[in-house]
């Protein structure tokens, strides 16, 4: 086995698709990384910009008092960008950076000896992924995505075509047959062969890529993103091993090599470059988007029910209400509206993410597609990483109402009503007491995620391993 791997690593480094490999892949990596330096500085200034803006608001509003701290909420809350975006861009220009936690709706001034009425912050969501655009794999960035998905796996088709055929071709099949090689041994040898020619040139050009990133000031990599980094690459290995299986599998089943390389490119385009838009247009085409026009109007509508009830209970002609009495229901109003409005917006982000879940199930059919997700995953990119960002904000919108409840208990003077400036506290807070946001990876996270992905690759490549091997068991030399 050994000495098969080794001629079958010495026909390659000699051959010229090896040099045009080494050529291609290192001019894709090197404009990979070129682009990321120039662009990953502006989005993390952009982010710091944001964060110092929040800081600020925050620090306003708590200097003023804790009502207004409370009524105007922690403002926008941004997605951090992630440091391994140069390996999968994700469709993240397709995704919303951010989430609002303010989103002032009405107000209500009061008549003498009337509290005035404000509507409470909710977290109100921008829209996640138009047109589902962002569910199969983006082909307009020069990414490690586009790279290894698109080109490594020509590649490897181009490693594997003639492996089998053109020996048959040249009668050297039936001379290594006479020495009572056991076929599997070629075929394991043959792919172990191919499997390392491809990976000399991808190293080297990783290694390269790698190298002018590090050097940057700006970008930082730190023990985790390598970590990312090495799972990245097993997944690439993975993924360029089903893409040799079935150069071997073609390989064996054919007589002659042009015959091969014919078949393996329309293989290479249906899977690669036709299945993945095809499954978005089935998938788009089965989950139609929701009317914002609906939403705005069941908003409009949930505000004049609740109006209209609370100006009934309040100006009852037959109640004669104490100054806490109204207090109480002008607090149990702004807070049921609140909860209703965040309800509604919560509602329509769950159809959304359960629209997207849908068409990201359906085009797993695609290897690609799987290599997509698998690397947008351990790349901190892509849908996957913005529903970690939507926990990190709603973990965070609960803390941050944990404080100002708790804050206001702490406060004698206060009447403990929440929702009127008359009723809470009207003290500053210390704008270090308040929690800050804090847009954090969890690996675990990531890996539980992607561990079905990785299933069905693994099992994708054992199947065209099987097919191979029982292909070339068959074959007639």
């Amino acid at each position: 086995m050994w000495h098969i791997t080794k001629r079958e690593l010495y026909d390659n480094l000699n051959s010229l698709r090896f040099a045009l490999a080494t050529v291609l892949l290192l001019g894709l990596m090197l404009t990979n990384a070129i682009v990321h330096l120039r662009e990953q500085p502006e989005r993390i200034q952009k982010y710091h910009d944001a964060d110092t803006r929040y800081q600020n608001r925050l620090a306003d509003y708590a200097e003023d008092s804790l009502y207004k701290l409370a009524e105007q909420g922690p403002g926008y809350l941004y997605k951090k960008p992630s440091a391994l975006r140069f390996c999968a861009e994700g469709g993240e220009s397709f995704l919303p950076n951010r989430v609002e936690g303010g989103y002032l709706r009405w107000g209500r001034s009061g008549a003498e000896g009337e509290p005035s009425l404000e509507s409470f912050w909710i977290l109100a969501y921008h829209p996640a992924t138009p047109d589902l655009r962002n569910v199969h794999p983006n082909v307009t960035e020069v990414d490690w995505g586009f790279i290894i998905g698109y080109v490594l796996s020509l590649i490897a088709l181009l490693f594997t075509f003639d492996s089998i055929s053109y020996e048959r071709e040249q009668g050297t099949l039936r001379l290594m047959f006479a020495n009572s090689l056991p076929r599997h041994t070629v075929l394991i040898g043959k792919f172990l062969g191919a499997l390392i020619s491809i990976n000399i040139p991808f190293t080297l050009a990783i290694l390269v890529n790698l190298l002018v990133i590090s050097t940057s000031r700006d970008v930082h990599l730190g023990a985790e993103a390598w970590g990312r980094l090495g799972l990245i690459f097993f997944i690439t290995l993975l993924y360029t091993s089903l893409f040799l299986a079935l150069g071997l599998l073609v390989s064996a089943r054919v007589q002659r090599s042009a015959v091969s390389l014919v078949i393996l490119l329309l293989a290479w385009v249906t899977f690669v470059v036709f299945m993945p838009s095809t499954l978005v247009s089935i998938a788009g085409r089965s989950t139609p988007p929701k009317s914002a026009l609906g939403f705005s109007e069941r908003r409009a509508q949930l505000e004049e029910e609740l109006g209209s009830e609370y100006d009934a209970r309040r100006y009852d002609p037959d109640k004669n209400l104490t100054r806490i009495q109204i207090l109480q229901m002008a607090g149990e109003y702004v807070t049921k509206d609140a909860a209703q409005q965040e309800r509604l917006h919560e509602e329509r982000l769950k159809r959304r993410i359960s629209q997207v879940l849908r068409a990201r199930a359906i085009t797993q059919i695609s290897p690609v597609t799987i290599f997509q997700h698998l690397l947008e995953s351990f790349a901190g990119t892509g849908f996957e990483r913005h529903l970690q960002f939507l926990e990190n904000v709603k973990s965070y919108a609960q803390q941050y109402r944990v404080f100002i409840v708790d804050t206001d208990r702490d406060d004698p003077e206060s009447l403990h009503i929440f929702g009127v400036r008359e009723g809470m506290s009207q003290k500053p807070v210390s704008p270090e007491a308040i929690p800050k946001f804090e847009d954090t990876l969890n690996f675990s996270k990531d890996f539980n995620t992607a561990a079905v992905d990785l299933l069905l690759l693994t099992l994708f490549v054992i199947i065209l391993l099987s097919g191979a091997y029982l292909a070339f068991v068959r074959v007639e030399v």
